[in-house]
């Protein structure tokens, strides 16, 4: 488990966060730079819809499956052997992903990517936190947060740029030099953590949670393409979901050594920024999801420009994790988070006022208001919920931080998707009703000719003017529930409590 403040350096220590941060950012990297390249991967394969989706779906079901061992592993091994071997097998699979010559081989290695992967990011924290002293931990969030929250922006522009300029396989070779990199800095400043030979492993615990993660994350991946309770198979993952999930809860408590330990849940720091994390993991990556399709379907824009609107927001977002981390320790930190969450909701506010005339400055605009509330959300958040836990249970706690991130993340993505869908039917068939011959605006001498009902192409043409109008307004609408959704928290800021004063130091 994790240690006390370690004493390095200033060189050391800069040179442990130049390692951490390249190891944090090609795990997050990896979350979103093959989505862009999936219409390609599908083309090479000769694959399906259904079959190239695995291509994300193993990653992020393996990633969620490892996440919570994470503790373990870092205590019955060391933190140093864990994050060496977490870097050096996620930087060898890359490569292996990219030589794939099927998509069954591309679905394994992914696998094996998620899995190795799932540490590096509850590793990451864990160490900067250990690295840096209690009154400096909120420059070591920002930091950290730049990897972690910076990866999945970016990822989508570098995506397309070298699916566009080489081919598909570049996204996962990519990894290789940031992975190399990685694991010479931290094979060479990471010092080691004891080791804890006689640490007993909750081999039942875990099994029940891996099945629960595992089947949540299928059905919410597979939910809505099978359109939810209506499929057999989405009713079964849900029941073996909740079945095993209320299982490993009774397990926990009442097990005497369980998976994860109960005192850990007793730090009510911990306990709210779970739940804030939660609901951040929902806007961070549900906005990215939501966003691309709206600037490519609905307003014709090509891939490359797509990335490189969606980029800003993440210069957004840096700027303020490196005010902010000079901030926290200046003021209040629940009310930075306050700060934070207003501009957040503001710019979904400005989101779903989008039009299909909005021009590109206003996209630009409210992508880097975006990034730049979240960063004054996520660097606070982390310094507040880790700020009153013990040394021995930050590598345990990371990890289900992390972990409930990403479950927020695939929650919040499937929630928003499945509205959307159903939002546009339901708009769709309220504008339909309103189309009939009897109209005098549709005989208007002004309308265009191709939307002439009285021909079969008129008909066509105007029908999908309305699916894309009915599209725009499904979109306005889902972001108005994420605005509604950043600002549910705000009455927890109340629960947490200020970090503990420092220590004073002994002339």
């Amino acid at each position: 488990m994790s240690e006390a403040t370690i004493s390095v350096t200033p060189l050391r220590r800069a040179l442990i966060t130049g390692s951490v941060m390249l190891a944090t950012i090609i795990q997050t990297l990896d979350q979103t730079i093959a989505n862009v390249a999936l219409p390609n991967i599908q083309g090479s394969m000769s694959a399906t819809q259904d079959q190239v989706s695995w291509v994300l779906t193993s990653y992020i079901i393996a990633s969620a499956v490892a996440t919570p061992v994470t503790g373990f592993l870092a205590g019955r091994f060391g933190r140093k052997t864990l994050f060496l071997l977490s870097v050096g097998g996620f930087t060898v699979v890359s490569i292996l992903c990219g030589m794939a010559t099927n998509l069954t081989e591309l679905v394994i290695f992914r696998l094996l990517q998620g899995a190795f992967g799932a540490s590096l990011v509850p590793l990451s924290q864990s160490l900067l936190l250990d690295t840096y002293p209690p009154e400096k931990h909120g420059s070591a969030m920002a930091l950290w947060g730049m990897g972690v929250m910076v990866g999945p922006i970016l990822g989508p522009t570098l995506g397309g740029y070298l699916t566009e300029m080489y081919n598909w396989r570049w996204v996962f070779y990519i990894n290789l030099p940031i992975g190399a990199l990685a694991f010479l800095g931290i094979m060479a400043t990471v010092p080691e953590t004891r080791k804890q030979a006689d640490l007993r492993f909750d081999m039942f615990g875990f099994a029940l949670l891996s099945i629960g993660i595992g089947a949540l994350q299928l059905m919410l991946d597979r939910g809505n393409s099978e359109d939810w309770l209506s499929s057999t198979e989405i009713m079964i993952e849900g029941m073996i979901a909740g079945l095993a999930l209320y299982m490993f809860l009774v397990h926990m408590f009442t097990a005497t050594n369980p998976f994860l330990r109960p005192a850990l849940f007793r730090n009510s720091n911990l306990v709210i920024g779970l739940i804030f994390t939660f609901v951040m993991g929902i806007i961070q990556l549900a906005a990215m999801v939501l966003l691309p399709p709206f600037l490519q379907h609905l307003m014709g824009y090509p891939v490359l420009t797509v990335g490189y609107v969606i980029a800003p927001r993440g210069i957004g977002m840096m700027v303020s994790m490196m005010l902010v981390g000079r901030l926290v320790g200046k003021f209040d930190a629940r009310l930075l988070i306050l700060f934070g969450l207003g501009i957040t909701a503001f710019s979904m506010w400005q989101l779903s006022q989008f039009t299909l005339q909005v021009d590109m400055y206003t996209i630009l605009q409210t992508g880097v208001l975006q990034g730049f509330g979240l960063g004054f959300v996520f660097v606070p958040l982390n310094t507040l919920t880790f700020s009153r836990i013990l040394p021995e249970h930050r590598t345990e706690g990371t990890a289900i931080f992390s972990l409930i991130r990403n479950l927020g993340s695939s929650i919040g993505i499937s929630i928003m998707m499945t509205l959307l869908a159903r939002y546009t039917q339901a708009n769709h068939a309220i504008l339909a009703a309103t189309v009939t011959p009897f109209r005098t605006v549709l005989q208007s001498p002004w309308l265009p000719d191709a939307w002439n009902i009285g021909t079969v192409s008129g008909v066509t043409a105007l029908d999908a003017e309305l699916t894309r109008q009915a599209a725009a307004m499904a979109y306005s609408t889902d972001f108005m529930i994420m605005m509604v959704v950043c600002l549910a928290p705000i009455p927890f800021l109340a629960l947490l409590r200020p970090p503990p004063p420092a220590p004073a130091k002994s002339t």
